[in-house]
């Protein structure tokens, strides 16, 4: 019943179809999206001048953000970083234990290999330089490690600070 002719002609048919629909698609994108350069608006554009002053930004203080954040909060973001860091003293998984970190010299968690920029960087994990390090760590400590982008609410880094300064430190 099927020869080989029969079985071109199946294949060249079904060939022959997907082609169709791929220069029908292909004439539809021209049609419906023709290209008019750069400056091609989809609707009218108007342009508004205004006299009134830009709003501006009230920056508030971590110093207060940090008096008034909530350690409990910060604890459900706290298992964002349970997958590199552990509470326990000399936990060490991918990223140094976090146990008693507020106060602490930076780079100097007991066993842990921390990278140059680390080791070398002067200070202590004040809440106000761990506000700025969770920022964007690379941002602060540039060679760090830590490949976080960071946490972008002032709010959730003080929780977060609150929890490890309490609970958690």
């Amino acid at each position: 019943m099927f020869d080989t002719m029969t079985l071109t002609k199946a294949i060249g048919g079904l060939c022959g179809t997907f082609l169709v629909f791929l220069l029908g698609g292909f004439a539809a994108e021209f049609i419906y999206h023709p290209s008019h350069g750069d400056d091609h608006h989809q609707a009218y554009t108007i342009e508004i001048e205004s006299d009134a002053p830009a709003e501006e930004v009230i920056e508030i203080a971590f110093a207060d953000v940090f008096a008034a954040s909530d350690a409990g909060a910060g604890e459900r973001l706290w298992r964002q970083c349970q997958a590199c860091h552990k509470l326990e003293s000399g936990a060490n998984g991918t990223g140094p234990y976090l146990a008693n970190v507020v106060g602490r010299d930076i780079g100097t968690a007991q066993g842990y290999a921390y990278s140059t920029a680390m080791a070398e960087f002067a200070g202590d994990w004040t809440p106000e330089a761990l506000n700025e390090f969770l920022t964007s760590p690379s941002d602060y400590i540039d060679g760090t490690k830590m490949s976080y982008r960071g946490m972008a609410d002032i709010e959730d880094r003080a929780n977060l600070i609150a929890y490890l300064e309490g609970a958690g430190g």
